[in-house]
């Protein structure tokens, strides 16, 4: 028997004339690109669930890196998102389908991209579910920056104090500001994900694009180019 994978579409094209091809983010086994065949038909009920932001429970077959999406079924409707929600979600999606590789567990990041969903669903202001998510995709990725130290001496970060960021090192005291540079307010306010300001928030979104740039690359994201337009 086929094993069924929660899953999510990240992103679809036209694959012949009445075929999808669509990139999954599936839970145990990271990106995954299938053929859904026949899901271009006039009459074919997958077009209805075969979209972003819906959960989904999944089979495929095959080896190689395209497989064939055997079954696959809508858990529930499809998350209610709309404005600059819906934008930040599909930055979500971009973001994933850019750093995550196949066949790799991604459980936990899963987690952390339905709860952002939810969040972003429920009117949460996107600018700290994004920020939140971005640090834990650090954190997946293997990426633990000690926002409660100085990398240098191991003391505990001073609020008063201003550190540099030295990238796969973590923060370092420092008399300099610059844009690699931040107040240990800031530095503790990352250590707990708590972004009660603007401040704070313009802060960790100027580290999570430095942390996250050796990923993604310097390639524009559609999404935030889209957003900006609209």
């Amino acid at each position: 028997m086929k094993d069924w994978h929660k899953a999510f579409i990240l992103h679809s094209r036209s694959y012949s004339e009445s075929s999808l091809l669509v990139d999954l983010f599936v839970e145990s086994m990271g990106r995954v690109t299938c053929v859904s065949k026949g899901a271009r038909r006039k009459r074919s009920v997958l077009k209805g669930y075969l979209q972003p932001f819906t959960p989904l429970i999944v089979q495929f077959t095959g080896t190689g890196n395209v497989k064939t999406l055997s079954r696959s079924e809508a858990i529930s409707l499809a998350l209610p998102l709309s404005g600059s929600a819906l934008y930040s979600a599909f930055y979500l999606n971009e973001l994933i389908h850019r750093v995550i590789v196949s066949e790799s567990d991604t459980s936990p990041l899963f987690q952390a991209y339905l709860e952002a969903l939810q969040q972003l669903a429920q009117l949460i202001e996107p600018e700290k579910v994004l920020r939140r998510f971005e640090l834990s995709l650090l954190e997946f990725l293997g990426y633990h920056i000690d926002f409660e130290h100085c990398c240098a001496t191991g003391e505990e970060i001073v609020e008063t104090m201003n550190y540099q960021y030295l990238p796969e090192n973590g923060f370092i005291g420092s008399l300099m500001q610059n844009s690699t540079s931040f107040s240990g307010k800031h530095l503790k306010a990352f250590a707990l994900r708590s972004f009660d300001n603007d401040d704070t928030l313009k802060a960790a979104k100027r580290f999570t694009r430095m942390a996250l740039k050796p990923y993604v690359g310097s390639k524009p994201f559609k999404s935030r180019e889209l957003f900006l337009k609209l």
